[in-house]
């Protein structure tokens, strides 16, 4: 269980959250909800002890399971299933067991005898620990994830940002948590695998705090709500489903309204008496009584929910460029053993739209990455043409520097725009004051993708290579994303799982990997969107 008691949280000067208390036991299946920047990823970091509040107490009963946006993934050399296994303490005796079976073989007597006893001390803890049965669990687990067999024999180092995503989640499911805290649990999963997410943390024993965009998941999973208001510091604590609190909210700000209407009006009547009385000298005291009484007519009162403030993003006006500004011909990329995908080519057109498309792991950030230079092919070439100005945006935010403030950031990306010009481009992205003294490490999911996405603002990039850039996003940011793919007027290479990006871009072409067949768009690859 998690106790949280008078808890404040404040970024430099600015206060996220204003003092609140609540708990978090079993059968608490909270929704906490807010738009971006809330500070609903700052919360469930101090809640997990990643962090300390600004005042307050977080008290633990047990371990929490605690997935954050950028997940952790450990030593990249480990196995995927190890990573899993680690969550119960069976890795370790996993792999002595596997070591000392690799010397039971041995023709040397002493050193058969004594991988024999090191096999059976390790598989005596092993067994201890949950054994075969915990084994099959958390292979059960993977495999719902999307995670197959092959996958889970391969060091993380060898797999895309989506497969070590899904091997963290399957660590902290397997867990056997008291709490978890999953921050955005449903990013770089399919269709099939949200579904099962849903269904298993609908039966889930214990308790957990989920922020996800994916309203279906809170719809279906939650029986409480905790609504972080940015604009009034508050937590509104909702002991209800989700449709119950949607109502339950609405009323709540009619009620509020109403009330300020109604105090504002008698407020304003005394105000005007004590206006006409303060010209007769014998009446001025009562006067000041009369103004001190509407001031706490006021100051009493719940304040009316602000609207939600959103970032204003329009893609840059592409630089002139040639017919063809990106070919890219016999691409092969491999990891070890592992081959991601071979041969493949793309010649991406002045303005032409292009989505990828493949199941998780068949190379679709691979190829991005490629396309962006951050990676080398193993074979095949990358050929820039006449005027090319690359903008990408990396799902996992690798071209943001963590150790460097949000200022930095974007004066590196835009070196040749004035300090002004600077401030006022963060600014339409929610960042002002002292935001853009913090440093990028601490900032949220959507905090990351609308810095990166400002970035790509003040490029002047003629070709967009975006990898899921609608993750993190809240659904008035993600309508804003939408509503600058389907009017910009560069060329775009996109990734992604959200069918309505693929909507607002209205591609002309496609390429599925890892085959890498390029064919016309067509209404019949729709419903590969969700499942790649």
């Amino acid at each position: 269980m998690i106790s949280a008691s008078q808890v404040e949280l404040r970024v430099g000067s600015r206060v996220l959250l204003e003092p609140v208390s609540f708990r978090v036991g079993p059968g608490d299946r909270i929704g906490l909800v807010g738009r971006n920047g809330a500070g609903k990823t700052t919360l469930t970091r101090t809640l997990a002890g990643e962090t300390l509040p600004a005042a307050g107490t977080i008290t633990r009963s047990g371990p929490v399971g605690y997935l954050p946006q950028d997940a952790r993934t450990g030593d990249l050399e480990v196995l995927a299933r190890d990573r899993i296994l680690s969550a119960r303490g069976l890795d370790e005796a996993v792999r002595r067991m596997r070591a000392s079976e690799a010397k039971m073989g041995s023709a040397d007597t002493a050193e058969h005898e004594r991988a024999m006893r090191r096999y059976t001390s390790a598989e005596a803890e092993f067994l201890a620990a949950g054994g075969y049965a915990a084994e099959s669990e958390a292979a059960t687990i993977a495999a719902s994830l999307g995670l197959p067999e092959r996958v889970l024999v391969q060091p993380l180092g060898t797999l895309s940002g989506g497969q070590r995503r899904r091997v963290e989640l399957a660590r902290i499911l397997f867990g056997g948590h008291e709490v978890l805290l999953l921050d955005e649990p449903t990013n770089h999963l399919d269709a099939d695998s949200i579904v099962w997410l849903r269904e298993y943390l609908k039966s889930y024993k214990g308790g957990f705090v989920v922020i996800s965009h994916d309203v279906k998941l809170v719809e279906y999973c939650v029986n409480k709500v905790f609504h972080l208001d940015a604009n009034r510091t508050t937590i509104d604590i909702y002991n209800m489903d989700w449709k119950n609190y949607l109502a339950q909210r609405e009323a709540d700000e009619r009620r509020r309204k109403r009330e300020r209407a109604n105090a504002e009006k008698k407020a304003g009547a005394l105000l005007t008496q004590a206006d006409k009385m303060r010209a007769k000298a014998t009446k001025t005291v009562a006067a000041q009584n009369m103004a001190r009484r509407a001031e706490r007519m006021l100051s009493g009162l719940e304040s009316v929910r602000q609207a939600d403030k959103v970032a204003k993003l329009r893609f840059p006006q592409p630089a002139p460029c040639g017919k063809t500004p990106l070919t890219a011909t016999g691409l092969s990329k491999s990891y070890g053993s592992l081959e991601i995908f071979t041969d493949v080519d793309l010649a991406v057109d002045r303005g032409s739209k292009v989505v990828v498309l493949g199941l998780n792991g068949a190379g679709k950030t691979t190829l991005l990455r490629l396309l962006a230079g951050v990676e080398q092919p193993d074979t095949g070439g990358i050929e820039p043409g006449h005027g090319l100005k690359l903008g990408y945006y990396a799902q996992e935010h690798e071209t943001l520097d963590p150790e460097r403030t949000v200022l930095e950031n974007m004066r590196s990306a835009a070196p040749d725009l004035d300090l002004v010009e600077v401030r006022k481009v963060l600014g339409s992205f929610l960042f002002s004051g002292d935001d853009v003294d913090k440093p990028v490490g601490v900032l949220s999911g959507g905090e990351k993708t609308r810095l990166a996405l400002a970035t790509l603002v003040v490029s002047s990039a003629n070709l967009l290579l975006l990898d899921e850039p609608t993750n993190n996003l809240d659904p008035a940011s993600r309508a804003e994303i939408l509503s600058a793919l389907a009017s910009y007027e560069g060329a775009v290479v996109l990734v992604t799982h959200d069918e309505g990006a693929v909507e607002a871009l209205a591609p002309e072409r496609l390429i599925l990997l890892p085959d890498g067949v390029e064919d016309l768009w067509s209404e019949g690859y729709r419903d590969l969107v969700a499942l790649a």
